[in-house]
């Protein structure tokens, strides 16, 4: 066997360096390579076959989950790292700011979505709410946090059986926001003049700090080893060069696969995209003298609400927004996706699937090859990016995604269905937790989730009760407190930790709904 790298981007959390084949039985090969086996191996990993990516797959073959979705990222990212690494100047300059390893963007990707609980972004929101609102947790929930979380905590199958034991470079690559919601790092990167992507507070929650981040307090440690081999290198609030790669394949498949998805089950109609893309194109003089209100007035018009976002681009990223630019990409999305993918219904056909085929391997493709390494990216942009042309061309397709797709009354239906699902759970959950006379027959995952949350939470109220102050300013302290804390993060972890269909039979056994006894796993 070779001699351990003392590389410190190979560092692990458990100590020491390389594969750590004699631990755990990774198979053999480089320590990220073996950190991305690990990932793949993980029951989280497997579980987001059953969690929505959009809108739940319910059995059918031609909806991405968030386990093909991650299959998809996982293949651009590495195709990306790839592609810097065969240019001199690109990987020179990707080795200046920290490295750019194909495993580690691969092994970044395939975990990015690790922690999505049930039902996607819309169980995040809930799951979000509940925390900080019923529970006093300050940093609530966040899906890109409980990815850290897991593979840093709730993962049991490294050596310490505390998380998957992973390298410093592939944990820094899964923080897509390097920060946590209210804290750390100091200056928090939300009071900057212009907030990195996803630092700024909802416009609907002041005081509640980022709307997006990486890290809960209980996992600071890990995020500042992780981090501190970067120093000197990046930004404190910047994310590493692999960590961008990540966040850029991500945002690839979301644009490219999303669309393909609604088109072949029909949801995606040629009509209503055309006349929005369309009217703008040949409205956009008139369209850019009307004032903001009477456009978002009329924001259901076609052209209006691609006028919208055209705006919205101005107010946020100047740094790279330009008319003319946009312009062509509206025409690109126009021509290739209006006039040719959507112009024929989806039939099945194998015309019509090679056709879909074409359109993502084309995209994809063009996407990929617009990729730079930046050496002094703007505050909003990561130190890999698109070039202006290809940037455009996302925004444009992510607002078809988000027009024509995300804001169909008839999902906003099925989601209301499934916030009630989640809210459902927590009561059930937090109920026979709160039933002394049960709490012996309590899930032994669940119990498990309480000592290791309460064990976290008062060696934080005993070393750093600040990072466990919220918006409120009120400190936690006493035992009650502590427990209380502890009981929220654990009914949060194990709800998380469930797919969509798990969601929903657990609380069917739990409502006295189901027919016989619950036998579905639900242990992670």
């Amino acid at each position: 066997m070779a001699a351990p790298s003392t590389d410190p981007r190979t560092h692990r959390r458990d100590g020491g360096h390389g594969a750590g084949a004699e631990d755990i039985g990774d198979l053999p090969g480089s320590p990220f390579r073996a950190d991305r086996d690990r990932i793949a191996a993980s029951p989280f990993f497997a579980r987001l076959g059953g969690v929505t990516q959009v809108v739940s797959a319910a059995g059918s073959g031609l909806l991405h989950n968030r386990l093909t979705h991650s299959l998809k990222v996982a293949q651009v990212a590495r195709a990306i790292a790839e592609r810097i690494n065969r240019d001199p100047e690109p990987a020179a300059l990707a080795d200046k700011l920290g490295g750019c390893d194909p495993d580690v963007t691969e092994a970044a990707a395939l975990g990015h979505d690790l922690g999505h609980p049930p039902f996607g972004h819309l169980g995040e929101r809930v799951l979000d709410r509940i925390a900080r609102h019923r529970y006093g947790l300050a940093d609530g929930f966040e899906g890109n946090a409980q990815t850290f979380r897991i593979l840093t905590t709730t993962d049991v199958r490294g050596p310490s059986a505390v998380g998957l034991d992973l390298t410093a470079a592939v944990r820094a690559a899964v923080l897509k926001y390097p920060w946590a919601r209210l804290h750390l790092p100091a200056p928090h990167p939300s009071g900057m003049r212009v907030p990195p992507r996803g630092a700024a507070e909802p416009a609907d929650a002041p005081g509640t700090g980022s709307g997006k981040f990486s890290a809960y307090s209980t996992e600071i440690d890990d995020f500042a080893e992780a981090r501190g081999v970067f120093a000197g290198r990046i930004e404190p609030w910047q994310q590493t060069v692999e960590a961008s790669v990540m966040d850029t394949a991500d945002d690839i498949a979301y644009a490219i696969h999303d669309l393909q998805d609604f088109h072949r089950i029909g949801v995606l109609q040629h009509a209503s995209v055309a006349a929005e893309l369309g009217h703008w194109f040949r409205h956009a003089i008139e369209l850019s003298d009307m004032d903001d209100e009477l456009l978002a007035r009329h924001r259901r018009a076609p052209g209006h609400s691609l006028e919208r976002l055209r705006r919205r681009l101005h107010a946020k990223d100047s740094w790279i927004v330009d008319d003319e630019a946009f312009m062509h990409a509206v025409a690109r999305v126009r021509a290739e996706l209006v006039d040719d993918l959507l112009a024929a219904a989806f039939d099945g056909s194998t015309e019509a699937e090679q056709s879909t085929a074409a359109f993502s391997a084309r995209w994809t493709r063009r996407l990929v090859d617009g990729v730079l390494v930046l050496p002094d990216p703007g505050v909003r942009s990561g130190h890999v990016g698109l070039r202006p042309a290809q940037w455009h061309e996302v925004q444009v397709l992510k607002f078809v995604h988000r027009r024509f797709v995300l804001l169909r009354p008839d999902l906003a239906l099925h989601q209301r269905g499934q916030a009630n699902v989640v809210n459902g759970l927590v009561d059930a959950l937090d109920g026979w937790l709160g039933d002394s006379e049960e709490a012996s027959r309590l899930p032994r995952r669940l119990h498990d989730l309480v000592e290791l949350a309460h064990t976290e939470y008062a060696a934080l109220a005993g070393q750093a009760p600040e990072l466990l102050v919220g918006a409120t300013g009120e400190e936690v302290s006493g035992a009650d407190a502590v427990r209380g804390l502890a009981r929220g993060r654990a009914v949060i972890d194990f709800v998380a930790s469930l797919t969509d269909r798990q969601a929903v039979s657990l609380l069917d056994a739990l409502s006295g709904r189901a027919a016989q006894p619950w036998s579905d796993s639900f242990v992670l």
